[in-house]
Order: structure tokens, then sequence, then C-alpha cells
């Protein structure tokens, strides 16, 4: 069982940054993926960005140039670094983990993005 607390959400000025925190349980070393997703009320959970244990890292259109995802193997940890935040950024983020078959989720932090 791998658990994921997701920390650094909050609320924000359209035009600012905030730094997202994934910290696993386990050795992500270990896993295949991880990644971030986001969802707000009425919608469908939706890709943000993920990052494979090689380093190789996917984003979503929307996020492209602004969002970088990264990953610390040494404390467990994975990063979402948000740049130029939009109001439209605003959603609940979560943080998931891919390990062999199975998929994790955290219980998710609020990102509020205000103009």
């Amino acid at each position: 069982q791998v658990q994921l607390v997701e920390s650094g959400g909050g609320l924000v000025q359209a035009g600012g940054s905030l730094r997202l925190s994934c910290a696993a349980s386990g050795s992500i070393f270990s896993f295949t993926a991880m990644g971030w997703y986001r969802q707000t009320p009425g919608k469908p959970r939706e890709l943000v960005a993920t990052i494979t244990n090689g380093g190789s890292t996917v984003y979503a259109d929307s996020v492209k140039g602004r969002f970088t995802i990264s990953r610390d193997n040494a404390k467990n940890t994975v990063y979402l670094q948000m740049n130029s935040l939009k109001a439209e950024d605003t959603a609940v983020y979560y943080c998931t983990a891919y390990v062999a078959i199975h998929t994790y989720w955290g219980q998710g932090t609020q990102v509020t993005v205000y103009n």
C-alpha cells in the first residue's frame, strides 16, 4: 500500500506561483511513474503532468510552458511548480502513483487563483 500526501496548495493571485509537493510512503524510485491531476466540480479529473521513473515528462497542453513536474527520489517526493497561474487553474490537485498494476491517489490539495 502506498500513501501519498499532497501539500502546497492555497490562494494565489493570477500571475503568481505555487509549488505543490507529494510525499510518498514508499521508494518512488521503484514506481513506474507519478503524476498530478486536477478536478473542478462537475467535471472529470484531468491530467496535468506525469513523470516516469526515467524522468520522461508529459504535460497537458493547457499547462505547457507554465508548469514543471519534477521528482526527488531521495526524498520520495514529486513536485509541481506552477507559474503564471490563471483563474482557470483553480481546482483540487491530486497526486497519483503508478506502481506495477496499481494506481494510488492522494487526498488532494485545493488551489484557488483569483483575478
